[in-house]
């Protein structure tokens, strides 16, 4: 790791490598730096306020927890793998595959473990970095890599510290809780409540889920793929090529286009999801209850096979009255029923504005990120924030194409960030920002494309919306997305000279 200052001022302008800081050593972390020493940039350092790589794999461990893009195609493109033990991987085997990842590729090595980043202040030409311990450094770049849903929500609930059992959030799970034979609650039934529930079912005394709004369910097409079937994929390469390409092909084809106003693939889904719910509910009165009354995919769309069949088991209980409050004994419902519980598990989301945030950053005149966004992130092509220069977002505001994976979005934002780089150092550029105006009609395009798709036409509202009202997502086919990622349109940023934004005495020291 190599902190010293440049001795001409600016790195663009003597030649040197820039100190590029990457704050957070996820899925989109580990692309980063993969890429970026690909692309001829080896000055990195990275923070990650845990003690491993691996982000949301790593935070989450929940039982049940699988990822819903297949294996294929959820992989990084550079390091494609033929072990994947099946269709759609479970968290256990992705967080091995981010690991060994890292050390294959030597990412672990510049981690700076246990490392949360505080602070973050842009002062011309370079970033002043801060860290928990209070160590401040300088970057000529950062980059944020935190992902989107790392900051788990609890719900609001009058006396739920009084909760005399074992309570804890599904992305801080306790593994030294039994729950053989227990009584056990679930709050919540998003796609992470779906999979503990189709999981745990089966092993506890009584199952009660405290379902606020239904969801749609698709299937999950899970397979086992053998031991002949791996050693295929490591004796001919480009079979795990030809999956990629397939897999990334199918959901942008059909899952992509239906968000986006494919009205025919929509209907598809639809019948799918319907069909679903027929065949796996068999009681009329729970299926009644475990239907929503908008359209799917308007939510998060859930791929599970289990918890049809689970919440269709004697023990499971599916509750839809209001919660009051929680009591030591367990939750009641507007209905004046005590749910009797031994533990409660609350699967009640994350924060999926925050990104970055909690780090404070300021930019130029002192501007402050949170007071920027005010509860609604906004982004310049889900990368770039006006007025904060040389600072880049990965899966950032309206970051998440299409329900495409995000490892495949991380890849491309990377390359972006890489012209923008390559660009600095060709003409010799102190800074890149972009301008407010392109930042503008960028976010209003989206806002005038967003009617037309399934998240506002659908009739529900969701996570994906932020305080104005209006989906953090991309309204547009995924592809168009991805190719705008390799045409950066130059107009859209300030380029701005190294003598333009170094301070008097450095730019005496360069000229």
């Amino acid at each position: 790791m190599n902190m010293k200052a440049h001795t001409s001022g600016h790195w663009a302008v003597a030649g040197q490598q820039p100190r590029i800081a990457i704050i957070g050593a996820g899925m989109s972390g580990i692309a980063a730096v993969v890429k970026l020493r690909k692309a001829g940039y080896t000055n990195l350092t990275v923070f990650e306020k845990a003690d491993r790589v691996g982000g949301t794999w790593r935070e989450n461990h929940y039982p049940g927890l699988s990822c819903d893009v297949a294996s294929r195609w959820y992989s990084f493109s550079f390091a494609l793998n033929p072990d994947w033990t099946h269709r759609y991987s479970y968290g256990p085997e992705i967080q091995a595959y981010m690991e060994k990842t890292a050390d294959d590729f030597g990412v672990t090595g510049i981690v700076r473990f246990n490392t949360p980043v505080t602070d973050l202040r842009w002062q011309a030409p370079v970033w002043h970095l801060t860290t928990g311990s209070g160590e401040t450094l300088q970057f000529d770049i950062v980059i944020g890599a935190t992902g989107v849903l790392h900051h788990p929500v609890k719900p609001d609930i009058e006396g739920l510290d009084t909760f005399a059992g074992d309570c804890f959030h599904s992305a801080r799970w306790d593994d030294s809780v039994s729950l053989d034979g227990k009584r056990v609650g679930v709050i919540g039934t998003g796609s992470t409540a779906a999979q503990i529930v189709g999981k745990i079912t089966e092993q506890v005394g009584q199952m009660y889920v405290f379902q606020r709004t239904p969801q749609w369910m698709v299937p999950l097409p899970q397979k086992t793929y053998s031991r002949t079937y791996r050693r295929l994929m490591k004796w001919f390469p480009f079979l795990m090529r030809l999956g990629y390409r397939y897999y990334f092909e199918l959901l942008v084809r059909n899952f992509g286009a239906a968000t986006v106003g494919d009205k025919k693939k929509q209907a598809l889904i639809s019948h799918i999801c319907r069909k679903n719910l027929q065949e796996n509910v068999p009681d009329p009165e729970l299926r009644k209850k475990l239907t929503p009354d908008y359209q799917a995919a308007c939510k998060r769309l859930i791929f599970c096979s289990d918890f049809y069949p689970a919440m269709s088991r004697d023990n499971a209980h599916l509750i839809t009255e209001e919660i009051v409050k929680v009591v030591p004994e367990g939750v009641v419902t507007a209905d004046g029923t005590v749910h009797k519980l031994d533990v409660l598990v609350l699967s009640t989301g994350f924060d999926p504005g925050a990104f970055i945030l909690p780090t404070r950053v300021t930019g130029e005149q002192g501007i402050d990120l949170r007071e920027t966004w005010d509860g609604a992130p906004r982004a310049h092509r889900a990368v770039a924030v006006p007025g904060f220069p040389n600072f880049w977002l990965l899966e950032g505001p309206t970051g998440p194409v299409g329900n495409l994976s995000l490892i495949t979005i991380s890849e491309h934002q990377v390359d972006y960030i890489i012209s923008m780089l390559d660009r600095m150092k060709k003409d010799r550029l102190a800074a890149i920002s972009a301008r407010a105006e392109a930042a503008e009609a960028y976010n209003e395009s989206m806002r005038a494309a967003m009617p037309d798709t399934v998240w506002v036409s659908g009739g529900c509202t969701s996570w994906y919306m932020d305080k104005t009202g209006m989906p953090n997502l991309y309204p547009f086919p995924p592809k168009q997305y991805l190719h705008e990622m390799h045409h950066p349109d130059f107009a859209e940023y300030h380029l701005q000279q190294a003598a333009q934004a170094l301070p008097a005495e450095q730019v005496a020291a360069v000229t």
